[in-house]
Order: structure tokens, then C-alpha cells, then sequence
């Protein structure tokens, strides 16, 4: 049995959490609300109250990390602040607090869930070899978050990079329903379900695939007007109406290394 920590039990982190356990692992589960610990207890998840703020990490932080080998670092950079440029910084100085709590742990291992927007919108294939260009903020934090666990020594790190999240309770189309001259009606879709997601990390997990970087999309790319326009229709929502002037966005990333270093399948049938 491996004991397991995960910073950040919500959309993701908590089903995880629960096929870890399934695979009997024992897992201490983070969340910043206090009505969701009885949540995560009834899912057989240790729960914590772990608030990581720019300045401070809460005490319970050393009882979450207390005889984990392994880490999973799931908190997305929120930057929706009024004035943007209080939050600068924000995330990155939040992992840096984190750190040295990890040192001081029985972790080896960590794992760090980031996002394709670390490549901005080159117009290429995206593979791992490409070198990052973020465009908004929140890629830019990821990036510096990604360098500060790579570069520390006291603990391997892995990197995945997830595209855009959809899953039964979330999905884009859901925003876009009804809504006229949207843009970029022909670039490429680069999404992930969940169910893929937890395959995936429990694959690099059960692999010991570590110090490694992954981008992990699903091998499937129509366009965003194609795209939208079925699922609409398949969910009986008003059709997205796209603007006709064409984009230049054409990148689509690349997950052959997640398909042939962990020979892995994506679940196509959930898209």
C-alpha cells in the first residue's frame, strides 16, 4: 500500500482520490472548505483543512504530508482579481511556502497537474521538446511553478500538462450555446475528459514515471465550429453561431509521448 497526498480535492483531485483508494492506496485529501471534509471522509479520504496563501501555509499542512511518499499537486493559479496585478505572483509565491513543508516530509515523488497554456498559441505541433511561450498570466505562473519543483533536488518531479477538462458535469458547449460570432471557428480543439486524466495519472504512478514532463490531450482535433456545433446538437442546446473570418490559431498538442511512453489509450468514446 502506498501512501498518497493530494493538494486540492475538487473536480479532479477527489475522483482521483477515489480510484486511488479503490487500487488500495491510502490518501490524505486537501481542501479549503470545511464543509467538504465530511465529504471527502465518506469517500475513505483522509481529509484536511489546508489553506496555501502567498504568505503562510496552514499548520495542518505537516500532518498532510506526514508519511506520503508521494505528492499530487492539483490547485489551479487563481488570478481573477480586480486589479490583476495584486495577484501577480500570487500562485508561484504559493508553491515556494510549499516547498520547504515538502523537504521537511517523507515525499520523494511529486507530481504537478499544469496546463497546455504554458505553450500559448504557437501555430505548430506542440510536443514536450516545445519550448513554452505563455500568454496569459495564469500559463506564466504555471511555468515558473513547473521550473521551482523541477529544479529541487530533494524530490523527482513529473509534469502533465492537461488541455481544456470536459467531463459529464462540465463542458464548454454549455457556455457557448446560443452565442453569436465567436471566434476562431477553425482552429483545433486540444480537450481531455476526466476519466482520462485518472487513467493517466494512475498510469505514472503505477509506472514510477518520474521526472518527466507530459502533455496530455486526446488525439482528436476537429475544428472548434465542428466540434461545438455536434455537441450542441447532441445535448439539444441552441447551435454556437462562429464568425467567418478565419483564425491563426492552428495548435494542436501532441500526446504520442503519453500514447507510446505509457502506452497508453485514450477513452475516444467519451468525446
Amino acid at each position: 500500500m502506498t501512501k498518497i497526498s493530494i493538494l486540492g480535492c475538487g473536480w479532479l483531485g477527489l475522483p482521483l482520490a477515489k480510484r486511488l483508494i479503490e487500487k488500495g492506496n491510502s490518501v490524505n485529501g486537501s481542501t479549503t472548505s470545511e464543509n467538504k471534509l465530511p465529504i471527502l471522509k465518506d469517500t475513505g479520504v483522509n481529509p484536511f483543512l489546508v489553506a496555501l496563501e502567498s504568505e503562510s501555509v496552514s499548520e495542518s499542512i505537516i500532518d498532510f504530508l506526514a508519511e506520503s511518499e508521494i505528492l499530487i499537486i492539483d490547485i489551479p493559479p487563481k488570478l481573477r482579481a480586480v486589479n490583476p496585478d495584486s495577484e501577480k505572483k500570487t500562485f508561484v509565491e504559493k508553491i515556494q511556502n510549499l516547498i520547504p513543508f515538502i523537504e521537511k516530509s517523507s515525499v520523494k515523488k511529486v507530481l504537478f497537474v499544469s496546463s497546455t497554456s504554458v505553450y500559448g498559441d504557437q501555430n505548430d505541433l506542440i510536443t514536450q521538446e516545445t519550448n513554452p511561450n505563455p500568454e496569459t498570466e495564469s500559463g506564466k505562473q504555471l511555468l515558473l511553478a513547473e521550473n521551482i519543483l523541477q529544479k529541487n533536488e530533494n524530490f523527482e518531479t513529473t509534469i502533465l500538462r492537461f488541455g481544456g477538462l470536459i467531463g459529464e458535469d462540465r463542458h464548454p458547449v454549455k457556455f457557448l450555446a446560443g452565442k453569436e460570432n465567436l471566434e476562431n471557428a477553425d482552429a483545433p480543439v486540444n480537450l481531455i475528459h476526466q476519466n482520462d486524466c485518472i487513467s493517466i495519472i494512475e498510469e505514472i504512478l503505477n509506472q514510477s514515471k518520474w521526472n518527466e514532463v507530459f502533455n496530455a490531450v486526446a488525439p482528436f482535433h476537429p475544428t472548434r465550429e465542428e466540434y461545438y456545433t455536434q455537441k450542441a446538437k447532441e445535448q439539444n442546446l441552441i447551435l454556437p453561431k462562429f464568425s467567418a473570418e478565419k483564425s491563426n490559431i492552428r495548435k494542436v498538442i501532441s500526446s504520442d509521448k503519453i500514447e507510446n511512453n505509457l502506452n497508453y489509450q485514450f477513452q475516444l468514446e467519451n468525446y
